[in-house]
């Protein structure tokens, strides 16, 4: 298995800082997708129930030949799932489809405000994980106001929230937030959906390393400190994304990206505003 950097959560527990990310990755290719890349190396693996392929990233993994404690498994809860009895009885499903008895790290997908339900659907989350169900507990997509809200009803600080942040949005001020709060800091769209592969600045310091741009980019997220799980189906790119720990960024590398961030380049929905 290739070495690789892992990040420690203020629980005691650690998770592998590079994931294969499975959204939008249909159900009949999801575990052969995890098979190639617990084969590449990759620990962790990042699902949702809202992603309806619960069921085949648990093939996977069954079928890889590993034991299930040496891969970190995260899954989230779908947002029609919230409220502390539905999300109880979903965390139920949800293990059932991934054929474990646990999962390493569960969340909370989206606060979904309009519902007004995420702080009885993290006490919820605090019983789970009492329960030893899920050995961490954290959110997605959360703003530092929900943070603020959940934490203060309940004391239990979130280990992780997982995020949009790629090289244009590299929401600087959220990351400040959680390291206020011990709160790791988890990348999704880490590509930036691949609109960065063709960036003149990126290819430049591709060129420098011999490496892709988004091996660059990956890099970028672990030297940052950050979470990440970039998403492929294709064999050959989800080995590739994996081959980013023979190089380090520079100083100089950190600060040419740094100038990329463009606060209003959000390309998911707000989180404020998100009712789905």
């Amino acid at each position: 298995m290739t070495a690789q950097p892992i990040i420690t959560f203020h629980d005691g527990h650690s998770i592998p800082q590079v994931g294969l990310g499975v959204w939008q990755t249909p159900q009949e290719i999801a575990a052969p997708t995890v098979r190639t890349a617990i084969a590449a190396g990759y620990r962790h693996i990042d699902t949702a129930s809202g992603y309806d392929n619960e069921e085949g990233v648990g093939e996977g993994i069954r079928s890889s030949g590993l034991d299930r404690k040496d891969i970190f498994v995260t899954t989230k809860l779908r947002n029609t799932d919230q409220g502390y009895d539905n999300t109880l009885s979903a965390f139920d499903g949800s293990l059932k489809k991934l054929g474990s008895d646990y999962v390493d790290l569960y969340l909370v997908h989206w606060p979904s405000p309009h519902r007004g339900l995420y702080t009885e659907t993290w006490k919820a989350f605090v019983r789970i994980r009492e329960e030893g169900r899920a050995r961490s507990i954290g959110v997605s997509n959360f703003c530092p106001e929900h943070l603020e809200r959940i934490i203060g009803e309940t004391g239990v600080v979130p280990v992780i929230n997982q995020i949009e942040l790629h090289p244009d949005f590299q929401q600087k001020a959220a990351q400040e937030a959680h390291r206020k709060l011990g709160i790791a800091t988890e990348s999704w769209s880490p590509l930036g959906q691949g609109k960065f592969i063709s960036n003149p600045v990126i290819g430049e310091i591709a060129g420098k390393y011999r490496k892709t741009p988004a091996q660059v980019i990956i890099r970028w997220h672990i030297d940052t400190g950050l979470v990440v799980i970039p998403k492929s189906v294709t064999p050959s790119r989800i080995e590739e994304n994996f081959k980013v720990f023979d190089f380090k960024l520079d100083a100089a590398d950190m600060a040419a990206i740094a100038k990329l961030d463009d606060k209003s380049a959000r390309m998911g929905p707000d989180p404020y505003t998100a009712n789905f």
